[in-house]
């Protein structure tokens, strides 16, 4: 392409111009380069290729396993999928798993919600040092407090029960849930507000009513992602969960692998049946989940 030709004023040499450097790097690197790619590529091959041999290798025999290791099935086993989905013991870790995980979900929206609601829409002495104390919760992980957090779920008598996994698990999880929901609470109008109040709604009623709808990307990406990390936790119920009947679904597979050590594709089978659920609920709420933390950077 030619550069533009500019019409010089009477008398005067014509000039031509060329897009700036600034403008031309700009545009390279506008849909990334193939160094970007290239990144990206190794990227996804370190993150599916776990999961995608652990999926094959359920599909294969020890023998085959052995032989080749990194081989595809030849030929299709299904055995060792079909004695896991038959198998009483793992549909009671994914029963437990799920019940520990809604219950966390639900204390987490509810509780988190009511905590954000207050500290974005109310001014009142000491809101600024409350919402860094519960911002400062995000640098302190389950795993640092994971000993006087059993001693006081033993002490509550909580142990091998749900609610002594699910409630301390919400309870770490409500930093997140407040940083995230309460800039969706702030962007909601003030008018807004005023015309519920005109209109007879009291601070419940406009809670319940009118807050919680329009804050529905919010609290369904908290719900997500606290959803997730209750079913992918080991290291509480392991403390807590002595019981085998009371045992989570990475607990179970974590018993799984120790009594059958030898049957390297029944353990690889029964980790990917155990992984699909969440890596399937997280992937189809993906698009909302970077939809609510677009909409809490903008708020």
């Amino acid at each position: 392409m030619s550069a533009p030709l500019v019409t010089p004023a009477p008398g005067r040499p014509a000039v031509l111009t060329s897009p700036s450097p600034r403008r031309r790097s700009s545009r390279a690197f506008a849909g990334g380069g193939p160094l970007v790619y290239a990144i990206a590529l190794v990227v996804v091959a370190a993150t599916l290729g776990p999961v995608i041999y652990a999926i094959l290798g359920g599909f294969r025999s020890n023998a085959q396993l052995a032989s080749d290791p990194t081989g595809l099935p030849d030929p299709w086993i299904l055995t060792n999928y079909a004695s896991v989905l038959t198998s009483s013991a793992f549909w009671r870790y994914a029963l437990n798993s799920t019940v520990i995980a809604l219950v966390t979900t639900v204390v987490v929206a509810v509780f988190g919600v009511m905590a954000a609601y207050p500290l974005a829409r109310y001014r009142f002495r000491g809101r600024g040092v409350l919402t860094m104390v519960f911002t400062l919760g995000l640098l302190f992980p389950l795993t640092v407090a994971i000993i006087p957090l059993f001693l006081m779920v033993r002490d509550l008598q909580l142990t091998n029960t749900l609610w002594g996994v699910a409630l301390p698990q919400a309870a770490f999880a409500l930093p997140m849930t407040i940083v995230i929901l309460r800039p969706f609470l702030m962007a909601l109008p003030k008018e807004l507000e005023e015309a519920a109040m005109l209109d007879g709604a009291s601070r419940v009623g406009f809670f319940w009513r009118i807050l919680l709808p329009l804050s529905g990307p919010g609290l369904v990406t908290v719900g997500v992602l606290a959803f997730v990390a209750s079913w992918n936790s080991y290291l509480l119920p392991l403390l807590v969960l002595n019981d085998p009947a009371a045992q989570t679904l990475p607990l179970g597979v974590a018993s799984f692998s120790s009594q059958h050590a030898q049957d390297t594709a029944g353990v690889l089978a029964f980790t990917s049946v155990a992984m699909i659920p969440a890596l399937v609920f997280f992937l189809a709420m993906e698009k909302r989940i970077v939809n609510g933390l677009q909409g809490a950077v903008k708020g």
